[in-house]
């Protein structure tokens, strides 16, 4: 049996997990059958959306109506059982602590070829280090961030904790990232509404960097993380799977600027963290497919803080909208009902210390002190 460079980074997981790497050429695991992958169901149509705007008497932010875009809209049918009151508590508390220099977050096309390998190899640095041991089978130090989305997936999923979850979590992996692997440059995140459908032809999914995304599930065997073999998944089990990716550009192609601006014209925090979930969150995600369409162990595809930085950026944006407001303020239900307020924490699971809601409310306080190129 011969075993990859890849597939020697797992070190220890092999014998956590018990599961034998297949006796291929390359050493990798097979991919995880597209229909075997417990995939996000939070999914929203842009249509769907549109009706919802409609129905608010809301405009894009460009000043079209949209009822002269849907001049036939029928009323909206009931709501899902996954969205969020929106009529929950609204807690208000004013959050003063900014910080004097933030970092800048740089979106992709921006990033220079050095920064873009610096990134990349600090991610196969965290991949080569030894797992802390707490979030078995965990089989290195990268798959204790997935092994943790995946136990606290239903937590953060289908619920207005959604966006703040997220937003401590790339914090989390980033603050990892430069302790541990000594990562000194900008973040980077990707501006998927300017590459809406065309994914598949941008530099991200090159053989230089993150590797083939048009591959119909099968394994990765190109970019920094070619021939990788991963530990967390499917969904809430776990076995021995390869890095796969299957593209899907009808997915791709919904991810718009304008779809955007529109999640963003809902002035409700709990309202917009629905659509934004449910809409070019869940495009992205199965966009891309594979590894990166499981709900529960999408991380273990490193695209996944790419695209949680660019949902960030999006939530960021909307918060600047009507700071004095949506900086101070949160509203909606967690997963089991209760109201958010600013006192709500935010678990990672001893990955970091625990946050309450108002420490990451603002991507400027002194807990987070970061932004975005725009």
């Amino acid at each position: 049996m011969r075993f990859s460079i890849a597939t020697a980074l797992l070190g220890p997981a092999i014998l956590v997990s018990g599961a034998a790497i297949p006796d291929t050429p390359e050493g990798v695991a097979p991919p995880v059958p597209l229909n075997e992958i417990p995939k996000h169901t939070m999914v929203i149509e842009p249509e769907q959306l549109l009706q919802a705007l409609v129905e608010k008497g809301l405009a894009l932010t460009n000043g079209t109506i949209l009822d002269k875009l849907i001049p036939s809209a029928k009323p909206a049918a009931s709501k899902s059982n996954n969205e969020v009151n929106v009529n929950a508590v609204d807690d208000e508390v004013s959050i003063a602590a900014t910080c004097n220099n933030p970092r800048v977050r740089i979106e992709w096309d921006s990033y220079s070829n050095d920064d873009k390998n610096a990134y990349l190899n600090a991610i196969n640095c965290l991949r080569s280090r030894p797992a802390s041991g707490s979030f078995p089978p965990a089989g290195n130090r990268y798959e204790d961030l997935v092994r943790l989305h995946q136990q606290v997936t239903d937590q953060v999923h289908d619920n207005a904790k959604f966006l703040v979850w997220h937003r401590y979590f790339v914090w989390v992996f980033e603050d990892i990232l430069r302790s541990e692997c000594g990562f000194d440059r900008a973040l980077p995140w990707w501006d998927e509404g300017r590459n809406t459908g065309r994914f598949a032809s941008s530099s991200v999914f090159s053989g230089d960097f993150y590797g083939a995304i048009a591959i119909g599930g099968q394994c990765v065997t190109n970019g920094k993380f070619a021939n990788s073999n991963l530990n967390i998944g499917p969904g809430s089990s776990n076995r021995v799977q390869c890095l796969s990716r299957a593209g899907d550009s009808t997915q791709t192609s919904k991810l718009t600027e304008d779809l955007v601006r529109s999640v963003n014209a809902i002035p409700n925090y709990s309202e917009m963290a629905y659509y934004a979930e449910g809409t070019f969150h869940a495009y992205g995600h199965l966009g891309v497919g594979g590894t990166q369409a499981d709900k529960y162990a999408s991380p273990g595809d490193p695209w996944f803080w790419l695209h949680h930085a660019y949902v960030d950026r999006n939530f960021a944006n909307w918060q600047g909208g009507d700071p004095n407001t949506r900086l101070n303020s949160i509203n909606g239900n967690d997963k089991n009902g209760n109201p958010l307020t600013l006192d709500v924490m935010v678990y990672m699971n001893g990955l970091r210390p625990d946050v309450r809601i108002r420490d990451i409310m603002d991507v400027r306080s002194e807990k987070l002190c970061y932004t975005y190129q725009y």
